[in-house]
This record gives structure tokens, C-alpha cells and sequence, in this order.
């Protein structure tokens, strides 16, 4: 199984327009943070996660083939604006692609992207993406290819969002805590991903980077990496300071199970 990280920056992306901070105008590559995706090959299957606003160059500089699903956490724009960059997939491909999300979610996106699954809207002299949404619940196995993977529902403010584990991967975006039956989902697992903001001050919907690290000892991973990360902190800086076992992500990443 291989994990890239596709994007490892927060909903403003490294740099924030405008800012002149040290990180906003540091040379280091991998303080450029765009929004937070990932791919997840397994035995032939790739499987992305999110879709990101820059999804298109993201897919361009990893070099990306073929997909063969989607898995949406949750219908927030840094996660979900970059879906019309699926369209060519199902052009190249002559087929519909399969696109996980929790149930609770599935109208939203349908209403957001009217015109991709409304059957009646034809563009002229272009095309639209070909997907199918496969709406799941928080028990279930879902078949992704390469599959199954877990979902695993963490709170997000009054929205859940849905991780993932499939394999050794645990994979956990935009929450605040790990719900106990979360945690069982993840025992055993290799690799951990969680997301974490900055040092210091707590965030209501967003792990800190102290409660990730906390959160990180409890699963007891052998390797976690942080992603949707902000400027308030270069990728230098968490290196320095995190303990071993926890490692930034960065954009471009790709982590061997």
C-alpha cells in the first residue's frame, strides 16, 4: 500500500494570499501547503481521498494516471471544489466513477453540483464528470477497490466527517477528537494521519497540534503524520519539535506501508 499526500494545507493554503509571514514567504518547498487530499494505492487500485480546489495540478504533479474511486469526508469547499477535475476520468474512461461519502452528505453535494448529477443537464460543447454517488453509513464495510475500508466518524462541529481505515492506514481529516469506537476501528493500525493546526491555542473543530500528538499516543501508530496544516507553524519548526513517531506531512509525500 502507498500513501501520497496530495495537498497537506488548511482551507486558506500555504501561502495565505497577502500575508508576508515568515512561513507565507518561506523558500522551503515543503511549506507550500495546498488543500488536503491524498491517494491510496493498493494491489493495482488507487482511491482518493478529497477533492480539493487545486485538485487538477495536484493530480498533474503526482503524476496520476487513472482513478479508481473517490472518497469525500465531508462537503466542506476545501474538500469538495476541485470534483469537476474528475471529468477526466470518466472522458478518458467511458464510465461512471464511483464517489464514497456518509449518507448525511450525499444531497448537499448533489445540490452543490447540480448540473453533474442532474440527468437532464447536457453541456454544450463540453463535458461533466461521470460519477455516482455511493452513500454509506457509519457501520458500514464499504467496497472501495482495494477495499474494504472502515469509515470513521469524528465530529466536526455539528458535521461529522469520515475517515477512513483501510488496510494499516487510518486516515482522520477536520476533527476534534477520536470517539471511542473510532479508536477501536484504528487498533493495529501502522500508519495514522490526523489533522492539526498550529501550536498552542485550541481550536473548537480542529485538533491543535498538542491534542493530535496526544491523540497520536492513544492509537499508539508506529509513524502519524499531521496534515491541514496553517502558516502558524513551518514544516522545519514541527520537525524540531514533535517527537519522533510524529512527522509533518508535506505536499508530494508518499509513505510505503
Amino acid at each position: 500500500m502507498r500513501l501520497t499526500f496530495l495537498g497537506s494545507g488548511t482551507s486558506f493554503g500555504v501561502p495565505v494570499v497577502g500575508c508576508g509571514c515568515t512561513v507565507c514567504r518561506s523558500s522551503d518547498p515543503r511549506d507550500r501547503r495546498t488543500r488536503s487530499g491524498a491517494l491510496v494505492e493498493t494491489d493495482g487500485h488507487t482511491l482518493l481521498i478529497d477533492a480539493p480546489p487545486e485538485l487538477r495540478l495536484q493530480l498533474v504533479d503526482a503524476g496520476v494516471q487513472r482513478l479508481d474511486a473517490v472518497w469525500i469526508t465531508h462537503p466542506h469547499a476545501d474538500h469538495l471544489h476541485g470534483l469537476d477535475d474528475l471529468r477526466i476520468f470518466s472522458v478518458r474512461s467511458g464510465r461512471d466513477l464511483d464517489v464514497f461519502l456518509g449518507g448525511e452528505h450525499a444531497d448537499e453535494v448533489r445540490r452543490r453540483f447540480a448540473y453533474v448529477f442532474d440527468g437532464e443537464a447536457a453541456p454544450s460543447g463540453t463535458s461533466k464528470p461521470r460519477l455516482r454517488l455511493r452513500a454509506f453509513g457509519p457501520g458500514d464495510d464499504v467496497p472501495v477497490p482495494g477495499g474494504p475500508a472502515r469509515p470513521l466518524p469524528v465530529p466536526h462541529g455539528p458535521m461529522t466527517v469520515y475517515g477512513l481505515r483501510i488496510g494499516s492506514l487510518g486516515y482522520v481529516t477536520d476533527g476534534k477528537v477520536l470517539p471511542p469506537p473510532v479508536l477501536e476501528s484504528l487498533r493495529g493500525v501502522e500508519v495514522l494521519v490526523l489533522n492539526a493546526l498550529w501550536w498552542g491555542d485550541p481550536h473548537p473543530t480542529h485538533f491543535n497540534v498538542e491534542e493530535a500528538v496526544e491523540a497520536a499516543r492513544t492509537v499508539g501508530a508506529r509513524r502519524t503524520y499531521l496534515t491541514h496544516l496553517t502558516h502558524r507553524q513551518s514544516h522545519d519548526d514541527l520537525e524540531r519539535r514533535l517527537p519522533p513517531e510524529v512527522r509533518p506531512a508535506y505536499d508530494g509525500l508518499v509513505v510505503d506501508l
